[in-house]
């Protein structure tokens, strides 16, 4: 094996994963929960950009369940997020060729 072929990948690799980072950082996800009722879109790097609460579940009686969906609907949105990136990157690296048991 080329050393030098084999660094050289790896610097094209560390640009084009860097450029891949910073593209999904500032993508957007969009979870929710109640079928839609709730809505919470962040970004790749975990921030809120936007939270939907249909005006149907708005009553001060409620607000526990009110929470409760909030939180169900942004870790939905954290999981695409994560999701979103684990698909990205994997795609990005599947046609770099490693020596045995070299990860990234």
């Amino acid at each position: 094996m080329d050393i030098k072929m084999l660094m050289r990948q790896a610097q094209e690799m560390q640009k084009k994963m860097q450029k891949i980072q910073e593209d999904l950082a500032n993508q957007e996800f969009e979870g929710s929960s109640a079928g839609g009722m709730i809505k919470i879109n962040i970004t790749g790097a975990g921030l809120t950009k936007k939270i939907f609460i249909d005006p149907s579940l708005i009553n001060k009686d409620e607000k526990e369940i009110l929470e409760d969906l909030l939180i169900a609907a942004f870790n939905d949105a954290k999981k695409r997020a994560d999701d979103g990136s684990s698909d990205t990157m994997r795609s990005a690296t599947s046609g770099l060729q490693l020596p045995p048991g070299f990860k990234l």
